[in-house]
């Protein structure tokens, strides 16, 4: 259930994102902010896309396509979060 992300500290945003992260960690990769996507996880193109509509339903936002690329590790994921939602 969403609630208020404007008030979520860094840390907060990204446990959160590791905890949406968790059922698609096949592999059982130990969950760090330099966690990569590609190399560490595996995730194929489609994982990539429901994670995607994972975190857009949870923070009530959306992360444009032309960002995703950029987005490599849970890192990189929890600061775009963050500036998506500073800048509501």
């Amino acid at each position: 259930m969403p609630s208020d992300s404007s008030l979520l500290s860094n840390t907060q945003l990204s446990k959160r994102i590791m905890a949406l992260i968790g059922p698609f960690n096949k592999k059982g990769v130990a969950l760090v902010p330099e966690t990569s996507f590609a190399m560490d996880l595996d995730f194929d193109s489609l994982t990539v896309m429901d994670l995607v509509a994972n975190i857009e339903d949870e923070f009530d936002m959306v992360l444009p396509l032309n960002m995703l690329p950029d987005l490599e590790t849970i890192k990189d994921v929890t600061s775009a979060v963050e500036n998506i939602l500073g800048s509501k």
